[in-house]
């Protein structure tokens, strides 16, 4: 069976989600690994998480638009990045920048917490606000499909090697560049990259 793959066409696109469902428990939660689509389930395509907590973002809704999407934990040396990611979303989301959180306990164990648990975190201690997807697997076999596609597009560099790992996508859906975690939300590389997708017209 064919991968979906970001932005190949308008019908994948229309099929570009991410759920964020409810999940308030209280127990520590595994990473998932999300099935690959199949045609019964057309609608849960590669792109599609569960969500840290309640409600949905629909990537077909931010078409036009580009988008971060950077694997967190609660327990790194890279969390403070969390302050810098709010700070981006606040300053570039009038700009059509959006960023998407997605936590990992792959990386050192320092993602244990249950969903509960980070949303607090990230509420609390970096009045995080932009959208947050659940915990998942981000690299290997049981790697969410964003990141196997991701994979595909790009490279191995699109393979995160730590928490805080960065994929741009442009206003066509597609994965344009990667940055290592030590690439902070306020560096001139990541600011320069995401100038350059924003004045990408839109197609």
């Amino acid at each position: 069976m064919k991968k979906l793959i970001l932005g190949v066409s308008a019908a994948v696109g229309a099929a570009l989600l991410i759920a964020v469902a409810a999940s308030g428990q209280s127990a520590p939660q595994k990473p998932k690994a999300a099935p690959a689509p199949t045609k019964a389930n057309a609608m849960s395509s590669p792109e599609m998480f569960d969500g840290l907590m309640g409600g949905q973002v629909n990537l077909a809704d931010y078409r036009g638009k580009v988008v971060l999407v950077v694997n967190t934990a609660s327990q790194c040396g890279y969390t403070g990045q969390y302050a810098g990611l709010e700070t981006l979303w606040k300053s570039r989301q009038r700009e059509g920048l959006v960023i998407i959180g997605v936590p990992s306990n792959d990386f050192g164990g320092q993602e244990p917490g249950s969903a509960t648990e980070i949303k607090k975190f990230c509420e609390l201690n970096y009045g995080v606000t932009f959208p947050m997807a659940a915990k998942y697997a981000v690299r290997g076999p049981n790697a969410h499909p964003f990141y196997r596609n991701a994979l595909s597009v790009l490279g191995s560099k699109a393979e995160p090697k730590w928490n805080f790992h960065k994929i741009l996508i442009g206003k066509d859906g597609r994965p344009v560049a990667t940055f290592a975690s030590a690439v902070t939300p306020q560096s001139t590389e990541l600011g320069q990259a995401i100038t350059n997708a924003l004045a990408v017209p839109k197609k």
